[in-house]
């Protein structure tokens, strides 16, 4: 609590406010460790109207204090200092010392003492940070995903930090938006179980398993997911677009990742900025009231996302702040991030009788009772503390983890018989490239404080190979681009061609090039749409050029979004994509290169061979004149200039042996619908190295009342095997499994015949049949 004689001066203060209030109950003992549902109750009775509201309203930290992360328009908000002194949260602010003195002055001044909640970014990872979540996707382990959103939590409440805005459980199947970097990827079931992952590594608790929710225990922190609903599916890929899904894809595809984090015990939902049905989220009654509220029994705070209230103006439904902070309210939205509508306007509804104040009362209660389950009205700075600062950040164990991760999230494309690079026979190897030597290797929404302590590529490959040659090769982005910020690159042609011919020249006397390319990380990220979503031309342009004097070339691809690499991979012996791997990375990719660790990641989303395919995507459905493998003419679905096929499907990853399948078999070829079925292959190590493969089972509806999905992930299991072993991957095949939205809108399943898939990723062709009667 920093200074020992002040923090105690401040305890004693909230102990006698605390008596105060047990007076009427004559309660002691243990009820002073955290207030009581009826001491809630007395304190929001107590609260005036306005002080209500307060609850209701967050605001950027800069409000209150110098600096502060801003992630949104800075001129959002007319305030007076008297109503900033009732608000409810903060955003955008780290540092134990300072949001210990902006807590301190803020709970001793609030007419009823309530401390802020202190919310911020913690996307993957707070000083250590791991690779973005998309890469995490790679990883398919709920394990690995949930120790690092632990160690994130515990980095994140040491600062001060009561929430995160994580997790992102929005489905993205088009590479075109930047955010795509922030979801786990392509696949509903793949996105619920590491959802699940992520929100136990916050909160330290799983509601599915019984565990007791102990937000106020140290080192855990409250999760918020986010967008609902539908974000990731914004047309043309383009940021705040609007959103068209029907009914039946939104509850099929979109909903059950949030619903899985729900049920786990997330404690915040955010809403998203786009339209459903033609109504913005923060607005639509349907969405939030009925769909999270009633059918997804969320009873949490709810929050907007950055400016969304008033933005509902701009998107035409609302005339004015008033008339959005009604719509909002009557939505259900407890609290307004960052905007005019509910600190202007709602008292004045409520005292105008166009709101009933009891709506108020219903969110403030929510608001009051999550800062009671973290355990702020007994120590409103929870375990922030310079001191536990100074120990969990960037400490061993989590750059230990951050290490680990980022290996397991890498994806090898393709190895034509030149990795791994060991080290007693790797010969010299030029490093080549513009993020051969950077520590800009976290992704757009990390914000490390000390940034420098990064591994870089090169300091990693020292560690393995002794002392490498390094050549920047190129600039990071082309001359004619800039990101989302307006950043540009400003260099001569004759400053690019110098570099170019240092590379080549390297290239030519070395006997193999690694080389690390890939986009800029403000490419990605919120705001960061983009048309093309290839490397920058003039990386290519080193590609090709190193390539013509040296063949042995392994391409280190570094983005925050599937990029379009076909003429990568044409002109590479090796592709390995590592996305932004964080804080690690470079120690990470000397391990994976090297050999001493295997590359094991599989693709969360599908690589497409050119931007015209986007968005594609493994789960599609089927069509009545469907593009078989082989077929050149005719009037048949797809393109008549590119394959409908992407560069590789979901689920894919080579590593640096071989495995081979038996053939699926059933345990029972007729299943009842209280019944399970056992779905079985032999997965045998057929190189010579010792590895892990991720077995994937897929399910096919082959005739429903609706069009059905070619594909459906149902199950995944990693097996680590030695060479020439042999291990049988056993699934069960429940009910629900099979169950979708018929015609009629019921979730149901339906008697027919499935083929059940086992194999190493989506595109796998090994199956069995059986029959649900």
């Amino acid at each position: 609590m920093g200074d020992q004689e002040e923090g105690f001066a401040f305890y004693c203060f909230l102990k006698i406010l605390l008596l105060q209030w047990k007076k009427s109950t004559n309660r002691t003992g243990k009820d002073e460790k955290v207030m009581k549902l009826e001491q809630l109750e007395k304190l929001l009775q107590d609260m005036s109207l306005e002080e209500k509201v307060g609850q209701m309203v967050q605001i950027p930290a800069n409000m209150l204090t110098e600096g502060g992360l801003l992630t949104g328009p800075t001129d959002t908000m007319e305030m007076s200092e008297e109503t900033t002194r009732l608000v409810g949260s903060i955003l955008g602010k780290t540092g134990a010392e300072e949001l210990h003195n902006i807590q301190k002055e803020f709970v001793e001044n609030h007419p009823h003492h309530i401390p802020l909640l202190l919310m911020y970014d913690v996307i993957n990872g707070m000083e250590t940070i791991f690779p973005i979540p998309l890469a995490q996707g790679c990883t398919f382990s709920p394990e690995l995903v949930e120790r690092a959103a632990h160690a994130a939590a515990k980095e994140a409440t040491a600062t001060g930090l009561h929430v995160t805005f994580s997790p992102m459980l929005d489905l993205v199947r088009d590479a075109r938006w930047g955010r795509v970097m922030e979801s786990t990827g392509e696949d509903p079931w793949l996105n619920a179980e590491l959802g699940r992952a992520m929100v136990r590594g916050y909160q330290g608790s799983s509601k599915v398993q019984g565990e007791l929710l102990d937000l106020a225990k140290e080192g855990n922190i409250a999760g918020c997911v986010k967008h609902f609903a539908g974000y990731g599916a914004p047309l043309g890929g383009r940021e705040y677009e609007n959103v068209e899904l029907s009914e039946r894809t939104f509850r099929e595809d979109y909903l059950p990742a949030y619903q899985a984090a729900i049920e786990e015990g997330c404690v915040m939902v955010m809403t998203s900025f786009n339209t459903l049905n033609r109504i913005p989220s923060s607005g639509n009654q349907w969405l939030m009231r009925k769909v999270l509220r009633e059918e997804m029994g969320f009873d949490g705070v709810l929050i907007s996302d950055y400016s969304a209230v008033d933005e509902m103006i701009r998107h035409g439904i609302a005339e004015d702040s008033r008339e959005a902070a009604k719509l909002a309210i009557l939505a259900g939205v407890d609290m307004d991030m960052v905007s005019n509508a509910y600190v202007k306007y709602l008292a004045e509804l409520v005292r105008d009788g166009e709101v009933e104040e009891r709506l108020v009362d219903e969110a403030v209660w929510r608001i009051l009772k999550l800062k009671n389950d973290l355990g702020l009205f007994e120590n409103p700075y929870k375990d922030g503390a310079k001191e536990k600062e100074e120990i969990l950040f960037l400490c061993p164990e989590h750059r230990g983890l951050a290490r680990e991760m980022a290996a397991k999230s890498f994806v090898l494309l393709k190895n034509d018989e030149i990795l791994p690079l060991e080290q007693e026979n790797a010969g010299t190897i030029a490093l080549i490239g513009p993020y051969a030597d950077s520590t800009e290797m976290f992704g757009a929404w990390s914000f490390p404080k000390r940034p420098e302590q990064g591994v870089t590529i090169k300091q990693g490959m020292e560690v393995r190979y002794g002392s490498v040659k390094v050549c920047r090769g190129c600039f990071m982005q082309d001359e004619d681009k800039q990101t989302k910020f307006g950043v540009k690159e400003k260099y001569t042609t004759e400053e690019l061609e110098t570099l170019l011919a240092e590379a080549e020249k390297l290239a030519g006397k070395s006997e193999t090039v690694v080389l690390c390319l890939g986009e800029h990380r403000e490419y990605t990220g919120e705001g960061a749409s983009r048309t093309e979503i290839g490397l920058p031309k003039h990386q290519l342009e080193l590609l090709k050029r190193v390539q013509a004097v040296n063949k042995n070339v392994v391409t280190v691809v570094f983005s925050g979004r599937p990029l379009v690499l076909t003429e990568v991979v044409e002109l590479s012996r090796a592709v390995l994509l590592v996305w932004m791997p964080g804080t690690e990375g470079g120690s990470a990719i000397a391990d994976v290169l090297s050999g001493a660790v295997l590359p094991e990641g599989k693709l969360s989303m599908t690589l497409p061979r050119c931007v015209g395919q986007v968005p594609v995507f493994y789960n599609k459905f089927r069509t009545g004149r469907p593009n078989e493998e082989g077929t050149t003419v005719g009037y048949i679905h797809g393109y008549i200039d590119e394959s409908i096929y992407p560069l590789y499907p979901f689920g894919y990853g080579l590593t640096y042996t071989t495995f081979g399948y038996s053939k699926v078999s059933v345990s029972q070829e007729i299943m009842k619908k209280t019944e399970t079925i056992a779905a079985k292959a032999t997965v045998t190590n057929t190189g010579t190295r010792e590895a892990v493969e991720t077995v994937q089972m897929y399910l096919t509806d082959v005739k429903g009342s609706v069009v059905r999905p070619v594909k459906m992930l149902r199950g995944f299991k990693k097996v680590a095997l030695k060479p020439g072993e042999s291990r049988k991957v056993t699934f069960t095949i429940t009910e629900d499994m099979l169950k979708f939205y018929d015609s009629n809108m019921v979730y149901t399943s339906e008697p027919g015949e499935f083929e059940v898939y086992i194999g190493p990723d989506s595109d796998t062709k090994n199956k069995a049949v059986f029959r649900l009667v």
